[in-house]
């Protein structure tokens, strides 16, 4: 199933795609898609609904569409996870996952405008897998029981700024925290439509230069791996999304100088059976 959010920005309204792609509304069943909808009854609810067909059309044809859960309790990312995106930085492939922190407030719809922060000349583009937490998550066992916690599976663009992330001192996190910085969607696709999360094939161009190329195949640790280690250090709640890293390509590895993006720039952003985004990049004011 293909769960989205819709409407003008802080008056998203829950919707789902239908058996023929149409584009209907479930604000009459359910209040959000957020976190108690995932750890509820939300999605056997959706779904039923759906079987049946009788579900109202949203009314407006090409509505926004904006991320497809409403704000999360925290966004958990994974450093340098793919083996060809570690070579081309130069680094080693880590022994255990890389963590660090997104703030919540960065998650935007998945064509809305990208802002390049004030003073930056390095923001940077990441296509990723965003696993979406649907149950809690404590101290999990094994690979099972860490997927049996996963609701889903959206696109995500992972922006960081480089030189905040890398030369201004401290945690990665003030590259990474950046308004906008965190455009995920169209669709939280539910788990069982993503039958193995390591044979998806992840791309971006910008204006129309392909410039990531990967498959989650290569990621160092994969999703079932990654959910079971976060939660030996925090508790993962319903709605928490973990951007699980992303392949080579990015504009940190090329040659100098570096294409770093600018205003007016077009980022496409797609993996297999997850949708695509398309965001214009913008200057902060």
């Amino acid at each position: 199933m293909k769960l989205l959010r819709v409407g003008p920005t802080g008056q998203e309204r829950p919707a789902a795609l239908d058996a023929q792609g149409r584009l209907v509304d479930l604000s009459g069943l359910v209040a959000e898609i957020d976190g108690d909808f995932l750890a509820g009854d939300g999605i056997g609810v959706a779904r039923a609904a759906l079987a049946a067909g009788k579900l109202p059309l949203v009314a407006d044809p090409s509505p926004r569409i904006g991320a497809p859960i409403a704000r999360p309790g925290k966004i958990v990312c994974v450093g340098l996870n793919y083996s060809d995106h570690a070579a081309e930085t130069g680094a080693q492939p880590p022994a255990e996952p890389i963590l660090f922190m997104k703030a919540p407030n960065t998650m935007v719809g998945p064509d809305d405008q990208v802002l390049i922060p004030r003073g930056s000349v390095k923001t940077d583009w990441e296509v990723e897998l965003a696993a979406v937490i649907g149950r809690t998550a404590r101290y999990l066992e094994d690979d099972a029981a860490a997927l049996a916690c996963v609701a889903g599976y959206a696109v995500s663009n992972d922006l960081s700024e480089r030189e905040f992330q890398l030369e201004r001192g401290g945690q990665w996190d003030k590259g990474k925290s950046c308004e906008t910085f965190n455009p995920l969607g169209p669709w939280l696709v539910t788990a069982d439509e993503v039958p193995d999360p390591q044979q998806l094939g992840l791309r971006l161009s910008v204006n129309g230069t392909r410039r990531q190329d990967g498959t989650t195949k290569t990621m160092i640790f994969g999703v079932a791996e990654l959910v079971r280690y976060v939660s030996q250090f925090m508790v993962l709640e319903p709605g928490d999304v973990i951007n699980t890293g992303t392949p080579a390509g990015v504009a940190l590895g090329q040659p100098d100088p570096k294409p770093y993006l600018r205003p007016g720039d077009v980022i496409e952003v797609e993996i297999d059976g997850l949708g695509a985004q398309r965001q214009t990049v913008g200057q902060a004011a």
